[in-house]
């Protein structure tokens, strides 16, 4: 147990130093991020992501604190790993377990890096509906994250102790999956519109706080006469946290349908969580050139919904987590590729 304490402890901390990096480097001063840094930015986030799956792969038996073949066996029945252990043989069954464990977290985080394109889109939406200056994007963006790391982290572990307790829960979540998939394809070319006036959340905090009419620079909140009033770029926070809100009710169960191992449901989360805003910085002014993207990602919920509901079939086929993740590679690169090719026809005005 206290192996599996100090790697938690540790990947927590980590969590911790990148943020108040972030925060200590790029918001001393409020300005507009780069293209140059937002590559940057992602580059150094991947770089870790992949490191943490070489560690997972290397150290992944102090995940659990496995240290015998029983508590393998043990482990890998509780997470029901699509893998089968050598009996007899630790060495050679740890080896097994650590590559899929690797290899699972690898996945949940492309679907979740993946369906984070989508949450961009809605992002920018919400930026040019409240007229947000450039410049305060990544203020709103990190404590967004933050918030957002808060609420996967309650969100993943109440939703592994559902599924531990009813398993038939995962048909539900499969089939959730599969509706919004299919809802997804119908309705990728309508057009999403905001009003802020009118938007469920600015209603709400209405009736609960007094709202300051302009931007205060970078404030959340200003005085006046004494009193507090929420700025507007408060309320894009609360906005941008509510859409993480509802984004993470189809992503958490996507990866769930890669792994029943909730630390890897959260790491991989986390990881595409933090990597979030640097990729919005790099696709926020091409974003628009993607145009099959949101057909690919209708396609991908589809794909982990059936899975879902089909996974002992699939088991059975020797369907393993590596085909999961080759399918899902493969949709994304099509979807991306389709978009260069068939780029989005311009109505010229006459």
């Amino acid at each position: 147990m206290s192996n599996e304490l100090l790697f938690i402890g540790g990947f927590l901390l980590f969590i911790v130093l990148i943020l108040a990096l972030d925060l200590g480097l790029f918001s001393k001063r409020e300005h507009t991020i780069s293209l140059k840094q937002a590559a940057i930015m992602s580059f150094i986030m991947v770089i870790l992501a992949l490191s943490f799956y070489v560690l997972l792969v290397l150290e992944g038996e102090y995940l659990h604190g496995i240290d015998s073949y029983e508590k393998l066996a043990q482990i890998v029945q509780a997470h029901k790993h699509p893998i089968t252990l050598i009996p007899g043989n630790f060495e050679e069954s740890l080896r097994i377990y650590k590559n899929n464990l690797g290899i699972e977290f690898l996945t949940g985080y492309v679907i979740e890096y993946a369906l984070s394109v989508d949450n961009i889109f809605v992002i920018v939406l919400i930026f040019s509906a409240f007229a947000v200056p450039e410049k305060y994007y990544h203020r709103v963006l990190f404590w967004g994250i933050l918030g957002a790391i808060i609420m996967r982290f309650i969100f993943i572990f109440a939703g592994a102790v559902l599924i531990s307790k009813f398993g038939w829960i995962l048909y539900v979540f499969g089939a959730f999956l599969v509706f919004t998939g299919i809802k997804m394809f119908f309705n990728k070319d309508e057009e999403e519109k905001i009003d802020p006036a009118n938007h469920p959340v600015v209603k709400f905090a209405s009736k609960f706080f007094k709202i300051h009419p302009k931007y205060e620079g970078k404030k959340f909140f200003h005085k006046v006469n004494g009193k507090r009033l929420l700025t507007p770029l408060f309320l894009v926070l609360l906005i941008v946290e509510f859409t993480d809100l509802i984004f993470a009710v189809d992503s958490i169960p996507a990866i769930f349908a890669v792994t029943k191992d909730a630390y890897i449901v959260f790491f991989s989360n986390i990881f595409a969580i933090m990597g979030l805003r640097s990729m919005f910085f790099l696709l926020v002014n091409i974003i628009h050139k993607f145009h099959y993207l949101k057909t690919g990602l209708a396609f991908l919920l589809t794909f982990i919904g059936v899975k879902m509901l089909a996974h002992s079939y699939l088991e059975a086929w020797g369907f393993t987590t590596e085909h999961s993740l080759l399918v899902i590679v493969f949709i994304l690169a099509a979807s991306i590729v389709a978009s260069l090719i068939f780029p989005k026809k311009t109505i010229n005005a006459h």
